[in-house]
This record gives C-alpha cells, structure tokens and sequence, in this order.
C-alpha cells in the first residue's frame, strides 16, 4: 500500500475520463484528494499551499462543450495561485497556456524550428476569407480554445469559406480567435499520437480515420486496425462508436526527440503531440499539442501495458 505524507490533489472537469486513475490511486491505496474544477474556489489570502503534496492538473480545454467554459479561464488563475505558493504541479500554468491556445502551440513550433502546416490567426470572422489566400485548399478554421476536435471545420473551396462567413457559420471559439491552416492529406490515412510521462516518450499509436471527423481523442476509439472491438473504460458508457482505429507504433528516433523537445519548452510532463507525413512530399507535420491525455482505449491489448499504472508510479514519486 502506497502512502503520502500530503495527498496528491487530481483538479479535473470531464466526469468519465479519470476514473481509470481514480480506480488505481485507491487500489494503490494511494492517498489523493478528487478536486472539481467547475465547483472549485480557492482562498487568495490566507492560502498556504499545505493542503496538498502535489496537484496534478487535468483540466479539459473542451469544457465549454458541456457547459464549463468558464472553468478553463478560471483555471489560469488556480495554477497561477498555485504555482506562487510553491505547490508542485503537474502541467501547470505554462502547460495549460499552450493546451488552450493552437496560436501558442505554432509560436512554440515556429520557434523550435518544426514544421506544422501553413497557418494564419484570426480574431474576426471578417478575417478569415483574407486570411486564407496563398493557402493551399481544403483549409481547416480551428477555434483557439478545442479539445476533442471541437470547433474544427474543413472548407474544400474559397468559395464554399466565402459562403460561410457570409451565412455567420463561422465560430471562433470561446476566446474568438482561431487559425485558417491549410488541411494536409495524412499518408496511410492516419496520424501519430506519441504520449509523454515525465516529459519523456512513454509510447505512440497511429490513429485511422476517414477523415470526416476531427476528433482523435484515443480514449474514444473503438477498434484496433484489425477491427479488435476496444473495452473503452475511461469514457462515457454511451459514447459513440467514432469509425477510428488504432495500431501501436514506434516513431522514429527523430520524432521522438522533437516530441520531447516540444514537451520540455511548453512545461508538460504528462501529455501527447500529434503529427502526421503529408502525402503529396512525405514531409513529417507537426500539428497538436496535448497536455490532457486521456491515454488509449484497452491500453494493455493495444501497446502491451498499462500507462495508469506507470502515471500513478509517476505521481507517487514525485508527490512532496
């Protein structure tokens, strides 16, 4: 049985996506504390930062979709609070920035010298038909703040943009900023998701789609690449069957390492980068930045073990 002299604190919102920590923490009999963030305060004065040995920040930038925007501001704040205390954090204020801005995931990108797809930000609908000229079509406009591809949509033609903004159907998001980016066909029909614990590679998969849908969440998947049904426990019992398969993959040396360099510049210990090769000049994109990692569906059937085991190893060492 495992103790601490303080309990970790998990701050969460999405009330399905951790119970498989939940459930190892108190097999563990590890001593932890469930913090709620859309019914959380905190005291600004006389907080010491003694409640807790280690906060692990699980907070989803897909809050608004069920009714918590207000939660993902709020936020900011807490890990701010936190973090001039001196608390240890787990993907604190810096990586919950980068987590909720795809404008700061390609200013870290640009400065890394990685390549992502050709991108423009906006903070006007007005913005975008301007924005998207030179840009090679179909183009994507993703609102700033996503999570779970939220707030994504492909536009195969400029006049079928030109169209929308007409019509008012485009959305930029909680912050009213989003990018115009170029939609880049993804060579053998998936992406590669390569998870961090630590700020280290922990493992990758690559992720099928048809392409008509932007959300890759791995926690969501219901298959492996040889139509294996997935057991997907860290989600909702009612979530849809997506189409999306999933292979375990190793990445070469060189994604790795760019993996963890991004991972190390934006401050997240735990969490996953989504890249995928670009078929038309097998170029190798760089494209989201992830400090919330649900990890993939039936982990111990797709990549050979299970990564909340080795996350709650993780926390325990490093609770204070």
């Amino acid at each position: 049985m495992a103790t601490t002299a303080r309990p970790i604190g998990i701050y969460y919102e999405h009330p399905d996506w951790f119970r498989p920590l939940f459930t190892e923490l108190d097999r563990r009999g590890t001593s932890y504390a469930r913090i709620e963030a859309a019914q959380h305060h905190y005291d600004a004065t006389n907080g010491d930062g003694s409640e807790f040995g280690l906060v692990f920040n699980r907070m989803s930038p897909s809050a608004y979709l069920r009714g918590r925007g207000h939660s993902i501001l709020y936020t900011l704040n807490y890990l701010a609070h936190l973090e001039q205390l001196g608390v240890r954090v787990v993907n604190g204020l810096s990586a919950f920035r980068i987590e909720t801005s795809k404008a700061l995931q390609l200013a870290l990108l640009k400065s890394l010298n990685l390549p992502f797809p050709a991108a423009r930000v906006v903070n006007h609908a007005s913005q975008v038909v301007a924005a998207a000229e030179g840009l090679r079509f179909p183009v994507v406009v993703k609102a700033n703040i996503g999570g779970s591809g939220a707030g994504i949509v492909r536009f195969d033609r400029p006049e079928d943009l030109a169209r929308a903004v007409e019509a008012g159907r485009i959305d930029l998001g909680l912050d009213q900023t989003a990018l115009v980016q170029e939609f880049v066909p993804a060579r053998g029909g998936h992406i590669t998701r390569v998870e961090v614990l630590g700020g280290k590679y922990l493992y990758a998969i690559n992720v099928y789609s048809s392409g008509d849908s932007f959300n890759l969440c791995p926690a969501d998947i219901c298959q492996t690449n040889d139509g294996v049904e997935l057991s997907r426990g860290a989600c909702a019992v009612d979530a849809p069957k997506n189409g999306l398969r999933v292979e375990g993959t190793t990445p070469p040396l060189a994604a790795i390492a760019d993996v963890e360099r991004i991972m190390k510049a934006a401050g997240i210990e735990v969490g996953g980068i989504e890249y995928f090769i670009d078929d038309r000049d097998g170029q190798r994109y760089y494209y989201d930045i992830n400090a919330l990692s649900n990890f993939v569906a039936d982990a111990p059937r797709v990549i050979g073990f299970d990564p909340f085991s080795r996350l709650a190893d993780f926390l325990e060492r490093e609770v204070q």
